[in-house]
């Protein structure tokens, strides 16, 4: 590693500080809506579509029973809606209500435009740098997600 090259466990302490600010204050631009657990549920079915509670929380990477109490809220409150499962009568399929579906688009959009306005106080410069890194760390995403890489 040549001393220009930053060390890449500083690196990745850095980057993981700085994601989990951005996380928060964009959090903090909706404070009135699901929790960061709630919300990592319904971007999986805005993402992936109708999915039974066991491959949710495979996605997830939590237990099934930790997950149950979260979908039953997420239902009660009118963001998703469970079905029979077309094709094993053992399970059941969640997914978005219309509802649900406009009320994530809500949030995302109320997020992403503060997020713009902050953008839009930087220079030209820093924003195509910050496009760059954009596209950086969507390729560190899918790496440690074992997505190969094009």
């Amino acid at each position: 590693m040549s001393s220009t090259s930053p060390d890449p466990a500083l690196c990745a302490a850095r980057l993981r500080s700085a994601v989990s600010q951005l996380a928060r204050q964009l959090r903090g631009a909706t404070p009135d809506g699901p929790s960061v657990a709630q919300l990592s549920v319904l971007g999986q079915l805005h993402r992936q579509g109708p999915s039974t509670p066991t491959a949710l929380a495979a996605l997830e990477r939590v237990r099934l029973q930790s997950l149950t109490r979260l979908l039953a809220t997420l239902e009660a409150e009118g963001w998703i809606d469970r079905s029979a499962h077309p094709s094993d009568g053992r399970q059941s399929l969640l997914s978005l209500t219309p509802e649900g579906r406009r009320r994530l688009q809500a949030l995302m959009r109320a997020r992403e435009a503060a997020l713009a306005a902050a953008i839009a106080a930087l220079g030209a410069e820093q924003q195509a740098l910050l496009m760059q890194a954009c596209g950086l760390i969507d390729g560190l995403a899918a790496s440690l997600d074992g997505t190969p890489q094009s």
